[in-house]
């Protein structure tokens, strides 16, 4: 019945669009600049595009197989794969469950500076102390989180193809366009700081490109290996349910094959181009030294800096870059709100409006106290892996370093040990097309994947 009743992707366009639109999110903009900086630049961007052709390609075709397999969402497609697995199915759901509220209030956050830059306010976010200011606040932060929330809840009301689709058709090569435009534009600035020191982007970009092998050690390495892999979950959007939810709703005549490389292309290109557009503007402006933010940091205190420096023209770029994303953010957020929304829809039979009020009112709740923790429920508690971690920090340590490698790796086992990967190359080649990389595919999953997983989640533990 539910299969009947289901939306499915017009076409293979607004699918691959959809899912480059969930994968192309936060953590491709203020995380992968960073690590790149962080890990020898071309030296990280190597072992990225190698593990995306290899760990990450297995990982996002599992699960957008199991998902047009079952037609189900997360919540429901492993029990109907197996119905000793349904256990998997509720943490593959509590992984989108978790991040969406505090995911829509730093979409808020995002949707606080745009407006200063668009009203020509742009100059006050570099004040010391500005963006710290801002989110220790009782009131805006909530009133923004409230903006983003709605923004997002109306795309998945109005379901796949009206919604999801529609917004990924219109949004996506306006951000596409926008993060090319940005990136050149960095590549043409130059400085000169107080010191006399003259910098330029093509400096930057350099830095950026050409591998640093100065002090590697098999330990450094392994830990330039690690930060590869952790980013993949962030740029390919595995491990939180969003890809079976996503597959579920393709059409069981589509070229599997065709659209997972497209959707690889696609992400890992904006992931490389939010370096070119990232990294030689800081390294210009603010040297090797400022290239050691990321996170919040990065976007929100660093970055406007940068714009600011730039003089007459740094506002303009500064309304693009924020644009941008909140584009990101925007197509994000609908994938993860969408992966707990279905989940709601095929579990309890629930219709998407019903579903869709439930998941945005106990967002809203949630979003509403990592707002507070900021201020009056502010605390600071010790992680695992050696970080001082407040409300959201904790969520997303939960969620990112605990939940998600514990779902991969369960998924490697369920289908590379369980049910064989048989399940998912049949599931790709039932439309005639014959499914690329298999021997790598079954390699993957069912050896290489499980103990590079296994190594994430010691890692996330503190226990490596």
């Amino acid at each position: 019945m539910e299969q009947t009743k289901r939306h499915s992707f017009s076409g293979s366009i607004g699918f691959v669009l959809a899912a480059a639109g969930s994968a192309v999110g936060l953590g491709n903009i203020w995380r992968f600049p960073y690590l790149a900086a962080k890990d020898g630049g071309g030296t990280f961007l190597i072992l990225y595009i190698i593990l995306a052709l290899t760990f990450g390609f297995t990982l996002l075709i599992t699960e957008v197989a199991i998902g047009r397999k079952t037609k189900q969402s997360p919540l429901t497609a492993y029990g109907k794969l197996h119905s000793k697995w349904k256990g998997l199915g509720i943490f593959a759901c509590l992984v989108p469950a978790i991040i969406l509220p505090y995911y829509c209030a730093i979409g808020g956050w995002v949707v606080k500076y745009l407006v200063m830059y668009t009203t020509g306010q742009g100059g006050a976010t570099t004040a010391d102390g500005y963006f710290t200011s801002f989110i220790s606040g009782k009131g805006e932060p909530v009133f923004m989180l409230v903006i983003f929330l709605l923004a997002v809840s109306f795309v998945v009301y109005k379901g796949v193809n009206k919604g999801i689709e529609r917004m990924s058709r219109i949004l996506m090569p306006i951000l596409l366009v926008l993060i090319v435009v940005i990136a050149v534009f960095s590549l043409t600035i130059s400085h000169t700081d107080d010191g006399g020191v003259t910098r330029d982007g093509l400096e930057g970009l350099k830095i950026y490109l050409i591998p640093d092998f100065t002090g590697m050690t098999l330990e450094r390495f392994i830990s330039i290996l690690m930060d590869a892999m952790g980013q993949l979950f962030f740029s390919l959007s595995v491990a939180m349910g969003i890809m079976i939810a996503y597959g579920s709703y393709v059409h069981d005549d589509a070229d599997l094959k065709t659209s997972i490389n497209q959707i690889e292309i696609f992400d890992t290109t904006v992931a490389l181009l939010a370096g070119v557009m990232i990294i030689p503007a800081v390294f210009t402006f603010a040297g090797t030294e400022g290239m050691s933010a990321s996170g919040p940091g990065l976007m929100f205190v660093t970055l406007p800096k940068v714009f600011n420096a730039m003089g007459a023209v740094g506002p303009f770029v500064g309304i693009a870059f924020f644009a941008m994303v909140l584009f990101a953010a925007l197509t994000s957020a609908v994938s993860i709100m969408e992966a707990v929304v279905s989940s709601f829809m095929d579990r309890f039979g629930q219709s998407r409006k019903k579903a869709v009020l439930i998941v945005t009112g106990i967002t809203l709740i949630v979003g509403i106290l990592v707002c507070l923790g900021y201020n009056l429920l502010y605390f600071e508690a010790a992680l695992p892996n050696g970080t001082t971690a407040q409300l959201l920090d904790i969520l997303d340590y939960f969620s990112n370093n605990l939940l998600m490698p514990i779902v991969a790796i369960g998924t490697c086992i369920l289908i590379g040990w369980v049910l064989k990967p048989k399940t998912v190359i049949e599931e790709v080649e039932k439309t005639g097309c014959k499914m690329g990389r298999k021997l790598l595919y079954r390699v993957m999953i069912q050896y290489i994947a499980p103990v590079m997983l296994v190594l994430i989640l010691l890692k996330s533990t503190g226990i490596l």
